[in-house]
């Protein structure tokens, strides 16, 4: 296959799943990572793909959101990792936000039998693996739920965070970077992680590498905000040390 013929077909893949990375698209066309670079970098270009950390988005899709399904199964092992190390900051008989995001998801999953605590969130998937357990009292965030992230939204959500004082909140993302902050791509979704934020003393991020660099429609925070951003090891130097420059702990996992 002929590098037009290769780059016409990442162009076709980013466009249909809203992106690719390098190491897949070395597999399926038989070809070295560095090829693969170079025809992202030719896309890049001609201004049809936006490269991120690990691979590229199309042009103009800061809007892109994974539907939930997508999140789970998207960097499995790195977000369990992720969330195992995120069990260290739960304060001992205190209360936490969980917000809505795959990967905090996985920490409500992991959550001891035995441990007592206050949970608060918005999201319905967090909610439901806690709902059982018998050592949390849980307070759900009523709302507009949104289809794609299952995330309670809007007046009703906003005005209950604005009522409470957490010891921690643990927060999700689908980007970020020290300069460009926290994104995601619905303003409603960005307003709600923004009070969660505000709502704790403390604020811990869970995200895996993978969305280093990516950035989306709105913005919700800044590092300046963030505490400790809890990521898997890939994440690279030049973002780690971006990030701690801007105030917040990096603990990589």
């Amino acid at each position: 296959m002929y590098a037009p013929e290769r780059q016409q077909d990442i162009l076709r893949l980013a466009r249909e799943a809203g992106r690719v990375d390098v190491l897949s698209l070395a597999d399926r066309f038989q070809v070295t990572a560095e090829t693969v670079r170079r025809d992202l970098k030719a896309l890049d270009r001609a201004g049809l793909v936006r490269r991120v950390h690990g691979g590229a988005i199309p042009s103009g899709r800061l809007d892109f959101e994974p539907d939930l399904t997508e999140g789970e199964a998207t960097a499995p092992d790195e977000k369990d990792r992720i969330a195992a190390a995120a069990l260290a900051e739960l304060p001992d008989g205190g209360s936490i936000v969980l917000d809505a995001g795959s990967t905090v998801a996985r920490l409500a999953a992991a959550i001891p039998i035995d441990t007592a605590l206050t949970v608060v969130t918005h999201a319905l998937p967090v909610a439901a693996r806690l709902a059982g357990h018998t050592g949390i009292d849980l307070h759900l965030v009523g709302g507009r739920v949104r289809h794609r992230t299952r995330a309670a939204v809007d007046a009703w959500a906003l005005r209950a965070y604005a009522e409470i004082r957490a010891d921690v909140a643990f927060l999700a993302t689908n980007g970020f970077s020290a300069e460009g902050g926290l994104t995601t791509p619905d303003l409603a979704e960005a307003a709600v992680k923004r009070a969660a934020m505000a709502a704790a003393r403390r604020v811990v991020l869970l995200a895996d590498s993978a969305k280093a660099g990516q950035e989306h429609f709105a913005r919700f925070g800044r590092f300046a905000d963030v505490d400790l951003l809890i990521t898997d090891s890939a994440l690279t130097p030049d973002h780690k040390a971006a990030i701690q420059a801007a105030g917040t702990e990096v603990v990589l996992v």
